[in-house]
């Protein structure tokens, strides 16, 4: 399911499936985004945090595009302990590869992959450098 920012609405939250993973999406070329990312933030649960949520990053082929400070996006991913995901969506080996990968984390997150809980995933994604 897709939703353009939150909070979501609250008419269908009957019908609304279990969230195992929430991605954010940040265009590099577009400050509206970042900003979009930045206000739904403020309607996230503290506990979703650990593990269900990572930022996908997209353009970044594109440096001389740029519309954000790459160090902004970086310091979300830090502030929130979220994964990160850089991709350039228009190169397709990259787009599938980046597909595979949020498709691992979801069954991760969702409980699909014995032994292998989100938060425990969210740790080992974590930069090395903090510890």
């Amino acid at each position: 399911h897709l939703a353009k920012s939150l909070p979501l609405p609250s008419e269908r939250d009957h019908l609304r499936p279990r969230i195992d993973l929430i991605v954010f999406m940040i265009d590099i070329k577009s400050k509206y985004s970042f900003k979009n990312v930045e206000t739904s933030l403020a309607y996230m649960d503290a506990s979703f945090f650990l593990g269900k949520v990572c930022f996908l990053v997209t353009g970044v082929g594109r440096v001389n595009a740029c519309s954000i400070e790459m160090n902004a996006i970086c310091k979300l991913g830090e502030a929130y302990c979220s994964p990160m995901l850089f991709c350039e969506l228009e190169l397709e080996g990259i787009r599938v590869a980046t597909a595979q990968r949020l498709i691992r984390i979801l069954q991760i997150c969702a409980g699909h992959i014995p032994g292998v809980s989100a938060l425990s995933f969210s740790s080992l994604m974590r930069n090395s450098d903090e510890d």
